[in-house]
């Protein structure tokens, strides 16, 4: 029996009892809904934080718009949407790594710091994609560059310079930045489990444990990009009334 029928001239029809459907479908609109938050809240924030509430707002958008594909296609086919959302990820986690930088600007923050994390996650991001989709036979060699790469930025944020800038700021910046690394120390750690669930390798034994590879991603992304907008947004709202 099939979880999804189509309607002629319309979109495929999610079956009521597809769960993992059902995250695609929850994940587009809390995304839509976060986007409609962050964009009608920009008036009330000056300059200097409306860039950072606007990233949020873009990054939650992004996301919207591909789970409105990736629901469709999952809909349609039954297969996870590896493409689009590596293409989704591609724009908004260099995204989320400006937002650490736009926070700490305004502690002496220079645009070197950005550089270096937007190159990281892009690394990150793209041998992780090779690794699922393209040279899956050697998928635990990719995985490892891609894990590298995500470490570094962990060790960037918590104890690199990221991390010494924000202990500079102090005050709101500094309690902003710690929630963002906690975000990216276990948010980001539920992409690593996901990328194992995909592929195949000395972890396979994961594999028993009854999860769905689209279900770990979609929970994941609804939580890392909604939250860290969130993070941002209390930032420029205590900074607005200090």
């Amino acid at each position: 029996m099939t979880n999804f029928m189509f309607i002629p001239g319309l979109v495929a029809r999610l079956s009521p009892t597809d769960y993992v459907g059902f995250t695609f479908f929850v994940g587009c609109m809390a995304m839509m809904a976060a986007s409609a938050f962050f964009f009608l809240s920009l008036n009330q924030f000056d300059k200097k934080w409306r860039t950072s509430v606007l990233v949020s707002g873009l990054i939650t958008f992004i996301a919207a718009v591909h789970y409105f594909y990736m629901r469709d296609y999952w809909a349609a086919f039954q297969e996870s949407p590896t493409f689009f959302r590596y293409i989704d990820w591609t724009l908004t986690v260099p995204l989320m790594c400006v937002e650490f930088f736009l926070i700490l600007k305004v502690a002496g923050a220079k645009q070197s710091l950005m550089w270096k994390m937007i190159i990281l996650s892009l690394v990150m991001l793209l041998t992780g994609y090779f690794g699922e989709a393209v040279d899956r036979p050697n998928a635990w060699l990719w995985g490892l560059i891609s894990g590298i790469a995500y470490f570094i930025i962990v060790y960037e944020i918590w104890l690199g310079n990221a991390s010494k800038i924000a202990a500079a700021a102090g005050g709101n910046v500094l309690a902003a930045h710690k929630i963002l690394c906690w975000f990216v120390l276990v948010g980001w750690s539920i992409y690593p489990l996901g990328y194992m669930l995909g592929t195949d390798g000395w972890y396979n034994g994961i594999h028993g444990l009854g999860l769905n590879i689209d279900v770990v991603y979609n929970i994941a992304d609804a939580i890392n990009k909604i939250g860290f907008g969130l993070v941002v947004y209390n930032l420029a709202l205590k900074s607005q009334t200090n």
